[in-house]
């Protein structure tokens, strides 16, 4: 029996996404807990359910379901410490914090976390078991001390804090190793570092994460909400050897925090030996040998190559010897080597049960769409963004959602990577997300529609369609997915006592009983229905598809192949990308088309002639040979080179393209935007394949953007890198622009559109490891492009 089955047969939560934040309690939006203690009420709102968590008599509730659209409380006696966290299309599951928390306050009286060993690492036993010892506490005798199962408790106000009796005949009792919550310590490299700490240890005031002032960067806390990057507080988010932050001092960018190494015993994993999950940071085996074949150095010495990948400073990534090991969250397991030459390389690891290795570039056919069909089971596409835009979970991490969904356990789903997909046959595909607040989401994907026979494509004001979630859609569908009649919105029959009615929400549209979105549904419009068993469902309405600026109307493919290495574009798929050719038509350099008149590109394509005369613009081909009906080709009026020597420059048509299918602008970033460390951007070009084939058409590449923090390390391009440019590449190489790409765009899919990020500027080499491509920071260049478009 499937985890769905049963919990129906358990009366488990049928639950709707919605309602507020609740004091003392964490919400995780579409998630529910199988419990079988629990109780169903029907309330008002959200704060009667969580007063009837906290009046509950019958258990201890520890958390509780808030059910919007129908308006039901579930309370519960389990919580995600407890029990796996199950995905539901409907759900807000709110949990007691400090049935949360893994440290203790004071003595510990009111610790209710799940440690259930000792601090010598005996087992504890249960409290309501009688062997091997007989206990004087337990859940009948102090029923208020939560003795449940066989976790560390302090019932009696014991100065040292928790304890438990254990399964060892010969120790009755002993104390647990249960850290404060007021130690500010840290655990290994401190990833996990939690603490207020916001001082750098040369004395520098942390910046906050989510300002740019005066340091720009790309760890963004609503893109990277994993990584706990709060207030100015030191954190860990890129593998380093302990935590750090931008500073407030204009001369110095970041620096270390000097926070003390915590004396609880670090977290245990499960070690991977013979073969790898994941990106392989459990493995533990004893290959020492490189891909290549190069001896792996010893991870303690500094000869040939010195580091700070010590055991000093990764205490916890089992850096004994020179086994290949992933410290600092690589794509998989990696060594420096022997060989003076060669600095590191990745190690050949075996993958556990030929699982999908992470690093593997994703190439659909050429005919896929990247949509799906039916409920999207057979979805095989590359997108990893939900619909309301937040990054997928890899399927085979269990961080920050922990899940049952995994590639060994659906081994014919295809879950490789983050890519949404659909294992369980539900509606549509999905994934869990990124976002510890938000469970699940379905991803951002249409249903195919047929192929387009050339005839106009209907405007938004043509066709019944929706923006984004359907927050402001006004249509006149009413009739949900399953083909049923809605409800009038006013009416209270079948359904009466609804949360959403025209005098409730006087702004939504609610006067007849068509679609609508009341409560900002990231799924889209919904009602409720005439039949008296469904109190309400969704409805199927399609998303407006219009000539707005980077959203073509052939989809790409966005593969993870290479321009360098070979992976061709669908025609006309990238309508922004333009060739820079001379004035005899021979194409040298790309650019984007950004406005009608207007082409962005690298300043250094022009050094051959200050002239306009000596260039053209050739737009809306996906052959360097320029042979398809829709190409336009514009002269030059005129050349603006960037300010302070930047490799930019803008190109003004000396009349404006005609926007159609295959030729659009591309969409401009917000001034100062820094693309998030990790995000997955595409560049495209006619440039220098080296013999990998795909010569003379369009190729595209998708790789990620590396934050300049990194970026600038000596490994990689040692400080080369400035604030207005930025990096993007693999790490290990092989993907790349090269020459003829320069001027070229790199873009980023953001909020159902793509962004210019990137003008296509340096690099050393095409696609050599550790040396990624370098960008000119379009959002540093907004206020010039837009004063420069309205001054000609």
């Amino acid at each position: 029996m499937d985890l769905y089955k049963a919990a129906l047969l358990f009366g488990a939560f049928i639950c709707s996404v919605g309602g507020t934040e609740v004091d003392g309690y964490s919400k995780t939006e579409g998630a529910w807990v199988l419990s079988l203690n629990k109780r169903q009420y029907m309330v008002n709102n959200v704060t009667e359910c969580a007063a009837k968590c906290e009046a509950e008599t019958s258990f201890t509730c520890k958390a509780f379901v808030y059910v919007e659209k129908d308006q039901e409380c579930w309370t519960a006696a389990a919580n995600s410490k407890t029990e796996l966290v199950l995905r539901r299309q409907s759900c807000a599951l709110y949990e007691k914090k400090k049935y949360l928390l893994e440290c203790i306050s004071g003595n510990g009286a009111d610790y209710r976390g799940t440690k259930d060993r000792t601090k010598t690492g005996k087992l504890c036993q249960r409290w309501d078991a009688k062997f091997p010892h007989r206990p004087n506490y337990s859940p009948q005798t102090h029923p208020l001390s939560d003795l449940d199962s066989n976790f560390c408790r302090n019932p009696d106000s014991d100065n040292q804090g928790p304890w438990c009796y254990t399964t060892d005949p010969e120790v009755r009792w002993e104390h647990c190793n249960v850290p404060s919550c007021t130690e500010d310590c840290i655990v290994c490299n401190g990833e996990d570092y939690r603490g207020k700490t916001s001082t750098t240890e040369n004395g520098f005031t942390c910046q906050r994460w989510d300002s740019q002032t005066p340091q720009n960067h790309g760890y963004n806390p609503s893109t990277l909400p994993e990584k706990f990057l709060e207030e100015n507080y030191c954190r860990n988010p890129d593998g380093d050897p302990r935590p750090w932050c931008f500073t407030t001092s204009p001369s110095k960018r970041w620096d270390f925090c000097s926070i003390p190494r915590c004396t609880s015993e670090p977290p245990t994993i499960v070690p991977e030996t013979t073969c790898i999950t994941g990106e392989g940071q459990a493995y533990r085996g004893t290959i020492a040998v490189t891909e290549t074949g190069k001896t792996c150095q010893s991870w303690a010495a500094q000869t040939p190559h010195k580091h700070n990948r010590t055991p000093e400073n990764y205490p916890c990534k089992g850096l004994n010897n020179n086994h290949c090991r992933n410290p600092d969250n690589e794509r998989r397991p990696w060594c420096y080597t022997t060989d003076s030459e060669t600095r590191w390389e990745y190690c050949s690891v075996p993958r556990c049960g030929d699982a999908p290795d992470p690093a593997e570039g994703v190439v659909p056919p050429e005919e896929d769409e990247d949509c799906y069909n039916g409920n999207g089971s057979s979805y095989r596409g590359i997108t990893s963004q939900t619909i309301s835009g937040k990054k997928c979970q890899w399927w085979s991490s269990q961080t920050p959602q922990r899940h049952n969904k995994t590639p060994e356990s659906f081994p014919s789903a295809d879950l490789k990577r983050n890519l949404c997909r659909n294992p369980d046959g539900d509606r549509a595909p999905w994934c869990y997300t990124t976002d510890p607040a938000v469970r699940w989401e379905y991803c951002n994907l249409e249903k195919c529609s047929p192929k387009p026979t050339g005839a106009p494509s209907p405007t938004p004001a043509q066709t019944d369609c929706k923006i984004g979630n359907g927050a402001t859609y006004r249509g006149p569908t009413s009739i949900t997915l399953t083909g049923v009649t809605c409800q009038a919105w006013s009416a209270q029959s079948p359904h009466h006592q609804n949360s959403f009615t025209p005098r409730t929400h006087p702004d939504k549209g609610l006067e007849g009983n068509s679609c609508r979105n009341p409560d900002n549904d990231v799924n889209g419009p919904w009602c409720y229905t005439t039949d008296g068993n469904k109190k309400w469902d969704y409805c199927q309405i399609p998303d407006c598809a219009g000539m707005d600026c980077g959203t073509p109307v052939y989809k790409p493919k966005r593969c993870f192949g290479r321009v360098v290495g070979g992976c061709e574009a669908k025609p006309h798929s990238w309508p922004w990308q333009i060739s820079l050719r001379t004035s005899r038509g021979i194409h040298f350099c790309g650019g984007t088309l950004i406005h009608p008149q207007w082409v962005v590109t690298a300043a250094h394509c022009l050094e051959r002639s200050t002239r306009p005369s000596a260039y053209q613009v050739v737009l809306g081909i996906h052959r360097e040979t320029a042979t398809e009906p829709s190409k336009q080709i514009r002269q030059l009026e005129k050349l603006v080179l960037g300010p302070n020597g930047a490799d930019i420059a803008l190109l003004k048509l000396q009349s404006p393209a005609v926007i159609n299918d295959k030729v659009l602008p591309v969409c401009l970033p917000e001034k100062d935007y820094i693309v998030p460390s990790g995000t997955e951007c595409y560049v495209t070009g006619w440039g220098e394949t080296q013999g990998t084939g795909g010569e003379g058409v369009l190729k595209e590449a998708g790789f990620p953007v590396i934050e300049n923090k990194k970026c600038n390390q000596p490994s990689y391009l040692s400080g080369r890198v400035r604030d207005h440019e930025m990096c993007a590449g693999n790490i290990d190489g092989g993907i790349d622009s090269c020459q003829g790409d320069s001027g070229g765009p790199l873009v980023c899919h953001e909020q159902n559109k793509y962004v210019l990020q990137g003008v296509t500027s340096w690099g050393l080499g095409c696609a050599n490891a550790m040396k990624p491509g370098v960008y000119a920071r379009v959002s540093k260049f907004v206020d010039w492009i837009d004063r420069t478009v309205k001054a000609n």
